[in-house]
């Protein structure tokens, strides 16, 4: 893991500003009253070059939807993404999807569905860069080559179809794709929560590796704080459309200021971490019909009247870097301090 260094504003790879992804539902026959799906509701997020951005919460947050946002893949409701100084058209017809294309690009979860089974690995790699015509016919091969070589595959090995390797080398080899055209950004979705525990390891080493080799800046996609902590400078916790809490990595690891991330936090597989702080019980809400107040006050342990009936404090990035949405915050974040000291975790 890396520690976060602090670098000027111009520096900034990404800006998302008031990101939301409404999904109408209903309506039309039968006079059915037509309701709103608040996929994702108000986020800011920014990613600075070199810089691994972890984005966490439970299935249904709205991780998957930023990313595909972020991908030019969805047309925002409202709200700005501008990747390396240029804004994203919300036109998913423009001319400008394949410049955002090689910039932005995403490796999947479930390596054995994201590879055409009729595709040998050299033309899932070369297929990209005649599309883009980013090389010319003499530089693929090598090209080809040189990215197996990067993910620890053979270049023997680029005439295989993708049944004739194990999971993990499936990975590799969507890594690969993912990297082919020279992305500055990479979305990284659960890329390892598919693979058996013993090569998860393998994967996450590889994409550190590759980030300083080639310079790269990551989103981490994840359910897994622990996989998060382990690759992440900042991490961003979401709860149903919304970031919650966001921090480097140390603030929000060492000291949660949000229920929801000590939840999820006392989640992590680690018998060496201290007690759990808190813990929460139940499903995460229907977003068609989301709790008055805090949407996590159904399920903290710390709410009390004010949660119930008004929404969380507007989301406020301090001077140490730390942001939450949550009206107990300061008392929260005193009592993870606490339990952290006491118990002799660093």
């Amino acid at each position: 893991m890396h520690e976060p260094q602090r670098k000027p504003d111009d520096d900034l790879i990404l800006r998302v500003e008031d990101l939301a992804v409404h999904f109408p539902l209903g309506g039309g026959l039968f006079g059915r009253e037509r309701r709103l799906l608040r996929a994702v509701d108000g986020v800011d997020l920014s990613l600075r070059r070199g810089e691994c951005l972890g984005l966490v919460g439970e299935s249904g947050s709205g991780k998957s939807t930023v990313a595909l946002s972020i991908l030019g893949l969805l047309k925002p409701t409202h709200g700005h993404i501008v990747v390396d100084g240029r804004e994203v058209a919300t036109d998913s017809q423009s001319a400008d999807r394949k410049a955002l294309a090689r910039t932005v690009q995403i490796v999947f979860q479930d390596p054995y569905a994201s590879l055409n089974p009729r595709q040998t690995v050299r033309r899932t790699l070369e297929d990209p860069l005649r599309v883009h015509g980013v090389a010319a016919k003499s530089e693929i091969e090598d090209r080809v080559a040189t990215m197996l070589k990067h993910v620890g595959l053979r270049p023997e090995q680029a005439d295989r179809y993708p049944h004739e390797f194990s999971g993990g080398q499936r990975q590799r080899i969507g890594i690969a794709r993912a990297l082919i055209l020279n992305p500055k950004i990479v979305i990284c979705d659960e890329p390892v929560s598919a693979l058996d525990v013993s090569i998860r390891a393998q994967i996450i080493n590889l994409l550190l590796e590759l980030k300083d080799t080639l310079g790269l800046s990551y989103i981490m996609i994840s359910h897994d704080l622990g996989v998060v902590e382990h690759m992440s400078d900042r991490v961003a916790v979401m709860y149903l459309g919304r970031i919650v809490e966001n921090g480097d990595w140390r603030e929000i690891f060492e000291r949660p200021a949000h229920p929801y991330t000590q939840a999820l936090i006392a989640a992590i597989p680690d018998p060496l971490r201290h007690a759990p702080l808190a813990t929460t019980g139940g499903d995460l809400p229907n977003p068609l019909n989301p709790p008055n107040g805090c949407a996590f006050s159904p399920r903290c342990r710390y709410a009390e009247a004010v949660c119930r009936s008004e929404p969380g404090p507007v989301l406020e990035t301090r001077p140490d870097g730390h942001a939450v949405r949550c009206w107990r915050s300061e008392e929260i974040a005193g009592q993870a301090a606490l339990a952290s000291s006491l118990s002799g975790h660093p």
